[in-house]
């Protein structure tokens, strides 16, 4: 039975590089996945490419390319990320002159799947938004973004193109590591069942080192050794939707039976129904056998009919937050630190006309992350004061951490440790479009080493027959 290698790059936009060029170095993957897109990490990327159209991708992509493309081009395994964000084109441009640089006698293909972005279909069908329940055209003041959730049917002629390197946008993360096996195994796109196995497995890769014991550990209750060099995971998945999950030799953390039980019910919320722009999975039936040590054996997932519908996040421009944090410590810490928050507040308030009700005051180190719900000892060594707000003008949200600053020499004794930041808000709401107004489209960019063939054949239609 045919199987083919993915392995687990990245689970989130800030993720470790080490553990992937490891991986690419002596993982020896049909596949290396850089899953580095969610909510807040797509709106950034709007953000960045609303002042720069030439950005807007993941800000970390030059540095994992130039880190792991000598190791996968010589070792034949085809790189794909979401790392796009909202610019999967630029994205693509990018890796291709890096590709020019760092491999000049070898031409490197960059398949781009586009398509994702859907302003003008959410404008035009005015669909109702989850968090208000009204439709689009009540709260539209500010949109500026809407980004489908793509799936493997959009992605799979990115694939058929023999490139190196295949970067998208809002690819749904299970999506990223489904497509491959699609593609390897020659699925159909209405075999539900191998769909759902499939996802399962891509739904554990997909958060990387949350697989391999980081997240999970505790180091009273479940300990894991080995954290600073924690290893990424892979997967060597059959045809039939069964993988063994590994990590590579002489890394730190650990797979087990536990850290994969974890993983799998990571987001999910409700295990029978996980819905995916793929498949509606199952993963009520799932057994999980270990085989040895970091050798796990996944089986059992299955699938339902996809929906109709894709998920769509919608980007507003929401105003400014600004930002200001002190310390105090030694006796009376906790005073100190609430009067100057009392002298802060004050004066945002009178001087730069800051609605009170905007802003928000944390004493860390006094249980300020159970808002309340835990008791606070009586004689604190040392408090963490900080000052937020939500505000709709850039110059009252500097204002915030300049007059934390400020305390400096004005506010109570034994002020340390200032900081201050300031970010303009794209406010993250969602809802869901029709899939048949989805429009993808796939291209491909060469670096401009020496030439290579390769196909220009896509896959053949595979849809459900009921949607060609």
């Amino acid at each position: 039975m045919k199987t083919i290698r993915i392995g687990s790059g990245a689970g989130f936009a800030g993720d470790r590089l080490d553990p992937a060029v490891k991986l690419a170095e002596d993982g020896n993957l049909d596949y290396l996945i850089f899953e580095c897109l969610g909510e807040r990490t797509v709106a950034a990327g709007q953000l960045r490419r609303l002042n720069d159209p030439d950005t807007g991708y993941d800000p970390l992509l030059e540095t994992r390319m130039r880190a792991v493309l000598p190791h996968t081009v010589a070792h034949g395994t085809t790189v794909v990320t979401n790392s796009g964000a909202a610019n999967p084109e630029a994205a693509a441009r990018l890796i291709a002159r890096i590709a020019s640089e760092i491999l000049p006698d070898r031409q490197v293909t960059v398949a781009v799947l586009t398509g994702d972005g859907v302003l003008t279909q959410v404008t035009d069908t005015d669909p109702q938004i989850w968090e208000t329940g009204r439709p689009l055209s009540a709260d539209n003041d500010g949109l500026v973004s809407a980004h489908a959730y793509l799936g493997v049917e959009q992605a799979l002629p990115a694939f058929a193109l023999g490139a190196d390197v295949i970067v998208t946008g809002r690819l749904a993360d299970p999506s990223l590591f489904l497509t491959p096996m699609v593609h390897e195994f020659g699925w159909q796109l209405d075999d539900w069942h191998r769909l759902g196995a499939g996802t399962m497995v891509g739904h554990l890769l997909e958060c990387a080192g949350q697989l391999t014991g980081g997240y999970f550990a505790d180091p009273v209750t479940k300990p894991v050794e080995g954290m600073a060099d924690l290893g990424f995971p892979f997967a060597d998945i059959s045809e039939d939707g069964t993988a063994v999950l590994g990590k590579l030799a002489g890394t730190g953390g650990k797979l087990t039976r536990q850290t994969v039980r974890e993983q799998l019910l990571y987001e999910v919320a409700d295990p029978s129904a996980y819905l995916t722009p793929d498949v509606v999975a199952d993963f009520t039936g799932i057994s999980i056998t270990t085989l040895g040590p970091d050798s796990v054996r996944v089986s059992g997932a299955t699938g339902r009919p996809r929906t109709g519908t894709l998920k769509v996040t919608l980007g507003f421009r929401s105003g400014w937050t600004g930002e200001g944090q002190i310390t105090y410590a030694g006796p009376r810490a906790r005073q100190r630190a609430e009067l100057a928050w009392s002298v802060v507040s004050d004066r945002l308030v009178r001087i730069h006309g800051v609605d009170p009700a905007a802003l928000n005051a944390e004493f860390i180190g006094t249980g300020a992350a159970f808002r309340g719900m835990a008791p606070v000892p009586a004689d604190l060594p040392e408090v963490r004061l900080r000052v937020a707000g939500r505000v709709p003008t850039e110059t009252q949200a500097e204002a915030i951490g300049w007059e934390m600053e400020a305390l400096y020499c004005s506010g109570p004794a034994g002020g340390g440790g200032a900081r201050k930041g300031r970010g303009e808000v794209l406010a993250v709401r969602s809802t869901l479009l029709p899939r048949h107004l989805v429009e993808p489209a796939v291209a491909t960019v060469t670096s401009a080493g020496a030439p290579r063939t390769i196909p220009g054949e896509t896959d053949p239609d595979t849809r459900p027959e009921g949607e060609r």
